[in-house]
């Protein structure tokens, strides 16, 4: 800064004035997942890309998954009730009471999301939503083809692990992983949906699993019924990869319809 202006040094207040009236935060960073963009990379994503471009086909559903943790929350002292010119209030201190997961599906091509609380995420729980992907959710589908993270129990072996081999296999049979590049999940529609159910219901206290997943539920059927939908927005035609590959992808547009 000094070589910029005529003076000889400049006082540590000249300084803090120049920063604040530029709206500079040298001082500050930001931690940020940064991918490692090669040839892996640009392959997973234009196969997660490519899927989201197909027309839907009710034999052959794409579905997002992914799961999110939850802390469970309590009051330490009972929140004041709103008055005619005051906010509720609610006192700073809190009481922790661990947590819970939820694993969260969404279809791409239609207003459809489940969502499932459980007390933990191991792969035999991620064995059991697949499970009810296939018997519950899509009975009638011949291929289910998941969009996923690369998270260690995201893969065939969790269903070997939790149910027999025969009924693993069957099981397999009507599933179809496709993973996101590594630190790339944004390319999962379903994260976009679990930043709206921690906007719109995750929002607040909430101290008890029977009451987070009635919430929860509630939350779910308020937006199926609404049709609410994602607007996926970033394709192969807006990522641009020529021959040489990109250092990274230096702007995504995505909007989500939540009303």
């Amino acid at each position: 800064m000094v070589k910029l202006t005529n003076h000889a040094s400049l006082s540590g207040e000249i300084v803090r004035w120049r920063l604040a009236e530029n709206g500079l935060k040298p001082w500050r960073k930001d931690m940020w997942c940064i991918p490692r963009v090669d040839g892996e990379y640009v392959a997973c994503m234009e196969d997660v890309l490519d899927l989201y471009a197909e027309a839907p086909d009710p034999k052959r559903p794409v579905v997002c998954f992914d799961e999110s943790p939850v802390q469970l929350i309590g009051e330490v002292r009972e929140p004041l009730p709103p008055e005619p010119g005051q906010l509720e209030r609610f006192d700073y201190e809190y009481r922790r009471n661990g947590t819970v997961n939820l694993f969260v599906v969404l279809d791409v091509n239609r207003p459809w999301r489940k969502v499932k609380l459980t007390e933990r995420r191991t792969a035999k729980d991620y064995a059991k939503c697949m499970l009810e992907l296939v018997d519950v959710h899509y009975p009638d589908a011949e291929c289910i083809r998941v969009v996923q993270d690369n998270l260690s129990i995201h893969s065939a072996g969790a269903l070997y692990e939790a149910f027999p081999p025969a009924e693993a296999k069957r099981i397999l049979r009507r599933l179809e992983f496709h993973h996101t590049p590594k630190h790339a999940s944004w390319l999962n529609m379903v994260e976009i949906e679990i930043g709206v159910l921690r906007g719109q219901c995750l929002d607040r206290r909430i101290d008890d699993p029977k009451h987070l997943a009635s919430e929860v539920a509630a939350w779910e059927r308020q937006r199926n019924a609404a049709g609410a939908r994602i607007k996926w927005m970033f394709t192969k035609g807006a990522q641009q990869i020529g021959p040489r590959l990109p250092r990274h992808v230096e702007r995504i547009i995505i909007t989500v319809q939540r009303y």
